[in-house]
């Protein structure tokens, strides 16, 4: 085990900043998740920590020694890839063990660890066969104990579920957290997929554009996101967003269509912002139900144990996640209810969160 800190890292290719400034600190034995979409640095970042990319700015520290000059192998890092990267001509066993035969470790030592690690991966039964006899799932299992059978100080995983299928990724994620707190071994993961982020991770880091946008628990980042982006980003369906502008009463939102009565906590009349609730924070009701916003269905999608309704809400898209006995029909006109405290507030300009110290449910401009 083993911490990481990392100070100010930059990463530049050509005229291009692809990282900025970086600041994170990783705890010896915590399971951190970086998640962000496409090309917002942060396999890039992971492949820096991994010594497989050079630092243009700033400090990568593990177990308190700088390493942006030593080699891959001098950082006591595995790695675990998308892409399996397992020897085709050999055996479950050759694999896991080849790290060690390269080091010269006796054959007795190798067979015992290969082993160890085997029945820690339930792999015991699968050391004699090729990579090609094995499904999807034993195949990143392998590459997880080719990575183990070294005993790193840090685990360092590039997405490695993308190429298994929505069965197969439930299971390895359920198999990777249990082999995390077995081994207690300090373990950064990136992904872009939130489920994988949210299940996995004791905290998690959003990355956008290269930079990070917030740190904190699962819980901390969907309860409290920090930006208009981590809102939206994190949560499916998406946060629903509307743009309003301050009042000397409140908030105007929808182009003046409705109000809402906020404490303006110092914001100057006339500042844009958006306000934001979560699809499952809001309740279905009847038209017409005092306190409710009328809304036109568009679209019901139907996910079994409940469904999601999107719906025109004077203009502006807007989208319901219930598991209630509902199911409106496209064209009918329903009532959307949901409590002021579920709101999220953003500064348009910084798209930063605001702290609003009171709202009242938005009733119609007079």
């Amino acid at each position: 085990m083993a911490s990481i800190t990392i100070r100010d890292v930059k990463k530049s290719y050509a005229k291009s900043q692809v990282v900025h400034g970086v600041d994170l600190d990783i705890a010896s034995g915590e399971f951190v998740v970086i998640l962000g979409p496409s090309g917002c640095g942060k396999s890039t970042l992971l492949r820096m920590i991994a010594g497989l990319e050079d630092i243009s700015g700033g400090t990568i520290a593990i177990d308190g020694t700088v390493v942006n000059k030593l080699e891959p192998r001098e950082r006591g890092c595995a790695m675990v890839f998308q892409n399996y990267a397992l020897y085709p001509h050999m055996s479950v066993a050759q694999n896991i063990g080849y790290s060690l035969k390269v080091a010269g470790v006796p054959a007795a030592e190798r067979t015992q660890r290969i082993q160890a690690v085997a029945r820690t991966l339930e792999l015991e039964h699968l050391l004699d066969r090729k990579p090609m006899a094995l499904s999807g799932g034993q195949r990143q299992r392998v590459a997880m104990g080719r990575a183990m059978i070294r005993e790193p100080k840090v685990f360092l995983f590039d997405e490695p579920l993308s190429n298994l299928d929505a069965k197969l990724r439930v299971q390895m994620r359920s198999e990777i957290r249990k082999l995390h707190r077995r081994l207690n071994a300090t373990s950064v993961f990136v992904t872009h997929d939130q489920v994988e982020a949210m299940t996995l991770a004791d905290r998690l880091v959003v990355m956008n554009g290269g930079r990070v946008e917030q740190v904190g628990t699962p819980g901390e980042v969907y309860s409290r996101p920090a930006s208009r982006f981590v809102a939206t980003f994190v949560g499916a369906p998406a946060m629903n967003m509307l743009e309003g502008t301050v009042e000397l009463d409140g908030l105007s939102l929808l182009g003046g269509s409705r109000r809402l009565a906020v404490q303006r906590a110092g914001l100057a009349v006339g500042t844009q912002v958006a306000v934001g609730i979560r699809p499952e924070a809001v309740r279905l009701v009847a038209p017409g139900t005092a306190g409710a916003l009328d809304a036109t269905v568009d679209l019901v999608e139907e996910l079994g144990a409940g469904r999601v309704v999107y719906v025109d809400l004077d203009g502006a898209s807007f989208s319901v996640m219930t598991s209630e006995a509902v199911h409106p029909e496209p064209g009918s006109t329903v009532g959307l209810r949901f409590s002021p405290d579920d709101l999220h507030f953003f500064s348009s300009e910084t798209r930063t969160r605001l702290e609003v110290f009171k709202a009242s449910v938005p009733e119609p401009a007079l």
